[in-house]
């Protein structure tokens, strides 16, 4: 199946604009054929500490839009929103909408403390692995890239991975580096989709990618708005995974 990553811009804090603005990247990915269409980490208002201001209800109205987009086009759409939760709590969550509209939620379970995201967004303590249409898919935000015993745990029932982020030029040679890392160590695909973009005087280089069950770039661009598209294969994972039993030689942790 092909997946594509778009690398899109935020208006910050600006949910209905972002929105517009992404209408015609996604025209374009569904274009390419693409079943699942990823966009990035608080795709609709930037990694914006203030839930106050930008979090909304679950089924709200950025939520519809994805909804609606997902509809449109008759495909998989992903890409997290912060959402109230059933506690009050606010919380940062990915949310993967299927053709039909329903709807699955991945909670962030590891909170960026280093920006304050903890002070602000609930934890979650729950992992997403969904079947998209024969590609076991599990879901991760941003920061929980740097958590590979995260990955390792959900290897057996993952052919890909979907990162959502975002992840600011200061640090993106960690994004790359640790992106392609998850690939390898567990043999599966990695689709990274990252912002571009300023918010709040720190700059976004993108560096969206996906990677294969080898470790091999099959695209990737950095610094401009774009759409990103491959053809991944649940078979090649298996096939792999076959010749190369890496998985088997990994301890179980008590």
């Amino acid at each position: 199946m092909e997946i594509a990553a778009v690398q899109h811009d935020i208006a910050w804090q600006n949910a209905a604009m972002t929105t517009s603005r992404l209408e015609p990247l996604i025209t374009r990915a569904a274009a390419t054929g693409a079943r699942l269409i990823v966009l990035s980490e608080m795709f609709a208002t930037g990694f914006s500490m203030r839930p106050d201001l930008v979090a909304e209800p679950a089924g709200g109205p950025t939520e519809q839009w994805l909804t609606a987009q997902a509809r449109q086009h008759g495909a998989w759409m992903v890409g997290s929103i912060a959402q109230w939760g059933t506690d009050g709590r606010a919380v940062n969550v990915a949310v993967l909408v299927d053709p039909e509209g329903c709807a699955h939620r991945y909670e962030k379970m590891h909170p960026f403390t280093f920006a304050g995201e903890h002070e602000h967004y609930q934890a979650g303590d729950k992992p997403l692995t969904v079947d998209v249409e024969g590609l076991r898919t599990t879901i991760f935000i941003c920061y929980d890239l740097r958590f590979a015993d995260e990955f390792w745990d959900l290897a057996p029932d993952t052919d890909c991975y979907v990162v959502v982020a975002n992840w600011p030029r200061s640090r993106r040679e960690h994004w790359r580096t640790l992106l392609r890392a998850r690939a390898i160590e567990n043999q599966a695909y990695v689709v990274g989709v990252n912002r571009v973009g300023v918010a709040e005087d720190v700059h976004h280089t993108g560096d969206s990618t996906i990677v294969d069950p080898l470790g091999q770039t099959l695209t990737e661009a950095a610094h401009i708005q774009t759409v990103l598209s491959a053809d991944v294969d649940p078979a090649e994972v298996r096939r792999i995974r076959a010749r190369f039993p890496f998985l088997a030689d990994r301890r179980v942790r008590p």
